[in-house]
């Protein structure tokens, strides 16, 4: 299969059949292998229900139900586990984007390119207070952290190598991140501009209550790029730190108490509470960092053996073949 498009739905009744109308003449017009993965991501209205008329006619359609709405995150993780093209698309499902931008992707991917983001230059219908400085600025600190140097890690359209997606954590806003998780991974990434169109039917389900866990989720991002596989780099820098600090402090009170008799908790009272303070809160850091040493190096370990099995488990089919 040559590339698989992944589109998420909530509540969009009056979009779904228009959206795979235009879908299906894009992608029909280009000689590749194609499929669709539609997920209804807890709809309450009847979304699934079309969902599931289109997938009874189309043959390469599969339509994905989630119990209740888990996100676009979730919804596009469940659609890739579903995808058995080399390469993702992904969508939204409100019309808002146009298909026949699709090959712009594919034709980036061609290239060499292993993520490929639709920049989203002109944004018409967005509030400027709710949608358009929120993103701008999430942007920018994401650009500045991460140095992947794209405009819009935030749109929903996107393109990708399909092993590669299947190795990065996804949950909770993290799709929006997911260019800068990627270039950690040696991803050549890159943007084409697209058009995007207002909303004809229905309500935004983004607005200002979606920044705080955006932002959350970008203050987290960080230490997924330089510490997942070494917790104790972060923590223990900075138990060593507090403990250290708390150490020379605990050393100097000493020295004062014993060598010139001075009443510490007269005349140090509360550098003796900063002292143990410090001590105690570099241990507790350090312990941290040594369990999360522990829980990478056992997921490792797991990872590894499940490899093996499966490596075992075909050869043991060939050999019984």
């Amino acid at each position: 299969m040559r590339y698989t498009i992944v589109v998420p739905f909530f509540n969009e009744q009056d979009n779904v059949t228009e959206m795979y109308a235009r879908i299906k003449a894009a992608v029909e017009a280009i000689p590749d292998d194609f499929e669709l993965v539609f997920v209804d991501d807890g709809s309450t209205d009847k979304t699934f229900e079309i969902l599931e008329q289109i997938a009874a006619v189309d043959s390469r359609v599969t339509v994905v139900k989630l119990s209740r709405n888990y996100g676009r995150t979730d919804a596009l993780a469940a659609g890739f586990e579903h995808a058995t093209g080399d390469y993702v698309i992904t969508m939204d499902g409100d019309l808002q984007h146009d298909p026949a931008d699709i090959p712009l992707f594919l034709e980036k991917i061609d290239e060499g390119y292993d993520v490929v983001c639709g920049w989203r230059m002109e944004r018409p219908g967005d509030s400027l207070v709710a949608r358009r400085i929120p993103s701008r600025v999430a942007n920018w600190a994401m650009a500045r952290m991460s140095g992947v140097p794209i405009h819009d890690f935030g749109g929903g359209f996107k393109a990708w190598r399909r092993e590669l997606i299947r190795q990065l954590p996804l949950y909770g806003e993290m799709q929006r991140f997911i260019p800068a998780l990627a270039a950690e991974y040696g991803a050549k990434i890159c943007e084409v501009p697209i058009r995007l169109s207002e909303r004809k039917h229905g309500t935004s389900h983004y607005g200002l209550g979606r920044v705080i866990p955006v932002f959350f989720d970008l203050m987290t991002i960080p230490f997924l790029l330089r510490y997942l596989s070494r917790p104790m780099h972060f923590f223990g820098s900075l138990g060593m730190l507090g403990l250290g600090s708390g150490l020379c402090l605990s050393a100097w009170l000493g020295v004062e108490k014993f060598v010139f008799g001075v009443q510490l908790i007269a005349e140090h009272g509360p550098l003796m509470i900063l002292s143990a303070v410090l001590v105690i809160g570099g241990l507790q850091l350090l312990s941290i960092g040594l369990l999360g040493e522990l829980l990478v190096r056992y997921f490792h370990q797991r990872l590894v053996g499940v490899w093996n099995l499966k490596v075992l488990t075909k050869r043991r089919r060939r050999i019984g073949s």
